[in-house]
């Protein structure tokens, strides 16, 4: 397993606004128009990365638990679909229904999101505030799929919290590690 750490974008940074298809309704959306009232989670993720699969399951529960609390998930995919064709539009579709997303799944195709977004690997995170301004980028936790650490979201968990409490978040950030994202030539 290739392991690309996170290139942890400026804290305060605000949010590239962005226009994608949500490979799930079919429909394009704007950043604008899927932001959360609180905040924002933007992660960059694709279908086949094992480090991605090993923590579905967990960013699915996280955007139920978080959604009543004025936070969205928005789940992007900018892999070069020709060499990679399991992360195709609509591979990402069946995997959004098979894991259960209430978020969109949006494909990346030009893959200028990612590259605004300075995003390196799969998993990598992004937490904004409802100004639209980066209060968290890195890890979700620190459970990878040979470490036997339990997937939890502690970090983006605590993230959240901070803004929803109205805390500064003093914790260490950590970058994600994952599958590089897979670069048109």
């Amino acid at each position: 397993m290739a392991r690309t750490p996170s290139n942890m974008l400026p804290l305060g940074t605000k949010a590239p606004t962005f226009n994608l298809l949500d490979t799930v309704s079919e429909k394009n959306y704007s950043l604008e128009k899927l932001k959360g009232l609180k905040a924002t989670v933007i992660m960059f993720i694709c279908n086949h990365c094992p480090f991605v699969k090993h923590v579905n399951k967990e960013i699915s529960q996280m955007a139920k638990d978080y959604k009543s609390k004025g936070v969205n998930f928005i789940a992007i995919s900018s892999n070069d679909v020709e060499n990679y064709p399991e992360d195709a539009p609509d591979k990402m579709k069946q995997n959004a229904l098979e894991q259960g997303f209430i978020f969109p799944y949006l494909y990346d195709k030009s893959q200028q999101v990612a590259k605004a977004y300075q995003a390196a690997c799969t998993p990598d995170f992004y937490v904004f505030d409802q100004d639209l301004k980066l209060t968290y980028r890195g890890q979700l936790d620190d459970s990878r799929p040979e470490n036997n650490i339990p997937v939890t979201g502690a970090d983006v968990r605590h993230a959240l919290n901070c803004i929803i409490e109205n805390k500064n978040n003093n914790n260490t950030q950590k970058p994600s590690i994952g599958c590089n994202i897979k670069w048109k030539e």
